[in-house]
């Protein structure tokens, strides 16, 4: 019986540990199957409409050719396009599209626009990024580490650089599976103090662990996974220069790799810039996996998009 049929998918803290490792499961059989060329089209006649208010690279094309390899439709909604961009209520948007689609995958701005929209629309609604959250982002690093290392319990990963949507959904996933999380970053770009608890609750209940912290070199101590982000999110272009400053000794570099475990994998969810966060030698590295982690967006989205939607 899939007990994640109909469920929105907001945030990894709305699931358990058994239901993320079903989903991680689930990503690794789909993704073999692709590699053998066997024909999965378990979502067969369904549609998926695409609400894009941030523009997308790996989110649109992974989301689309996962929905055709799964034998269904997805439908590709702009801002532009949607009466939401002139003024048409969520709750109107979620009550027309359920009648038209299978599934939603929104990427917006703010987070309560997706909690409205998952609280109007009768079908299931994906969160594919929003300022607060990037929980699919999460979910396909997840599927990464455990690929290559095995596991996930036990392990330690180091997050350096900004705490944005991408630090607070690696806190939430790795809280949930047992695995000790370090966050290094300027104490005012720490991730929000409400996130936080919530991993540390996790961490309590799974046996993992949570540190934030200023200091880049006591997050990486003894870490499995070493992984950054932009310095300067969508909607902060604005402070890019001041942000370069600030955020300088977090960059990854063969410094920082070398005071981790031998042989620690490198991490970044990409778009990267080059020279600044991490450098050029790192992210293309033997010890970088930031190519399998962009495709592990289609493996672990299209289990998102069978278990929810099919």
């Amino acid at each position: 019986m899939n007990s994640l049929r109909g469920r929105h998918f907001l945030s990894l803290q709305d699931f358990t540990p058994t239901e993320i490792a079903a989903l991680l499961h689930f990503a690794g059989e789909l993704k073999q199957r692709q590699k053998k060329g066997e024909s999965h089209p378990l979502l067969a006649g369904k549609t998926l409409g695409m609400i894009f208010q941030k523009p997308s690279t790996r989110t649109r094309v992974s989301f689309e050719v996962g929905m055709w390899q799964l034998g269904g439709y997805a439908l590709f909604l702009s801002s532009q396009e949607l009466q939401m961009g002139r003024g048409e209520p969520i709750k109107d948007t979620a009550a027309v599209l359920s009648r038209y689609v299978d599934g939603i995958m929104i990427r917006t701005f703010n987070h309560s626009e997706v909690e409205e929209l998952a609280f109007y629309a009768s079908v299931p609604v994906i969160n594919g990024l929003t300022d607060l959250l990037h929980p699919c982002q999460a979910l396909a690093d997840l599927l990464t580490v455990e690929e290559r290392l095995g596991k996930l319990a036990g392990l330690k990963l180091a997050y350096t650089g900004d705490g944005n949507n991408v630090a607070h959904s690696l806190l939430l996933g790795c809280s949930k599976m047992g695995m000790n999380i370090a966050v290094a970053g300027p104490r005012p770009y720490w991730p929000l103090p409400e996130i936080t608890a919530k991993a540390r609750e996790n961490a309590a209940a799974s046996g993992g662990s949570v540190l934030i912290t200023e200091d880049p070199l006591e997050a990486v101590k003894e870490a499995d996974v070493i992984y950054t982000d932009v310095w300067a999110s969508m909607g902060k272009e604005a402070e890019k220069m001041e942000r370069k400053k600030i955020f300088a000794p977090y960059q990854v570099n063969d410094n920082l790799v070398k005071a981790a475990r031998p042989g620690a994998l490198v991490m970044h969810c990409l778009p990267a810039y080059r020279g600044e966060e991490i450098t050029t030698e790192v992210l293309e590295g033997e010890q970088s996996v930031v190519p399998e982690q962009a495709e592990n967006r289609l493996h672990a989205q299209k289990s998102l998009m069978a278990l929810l939607m099919g």
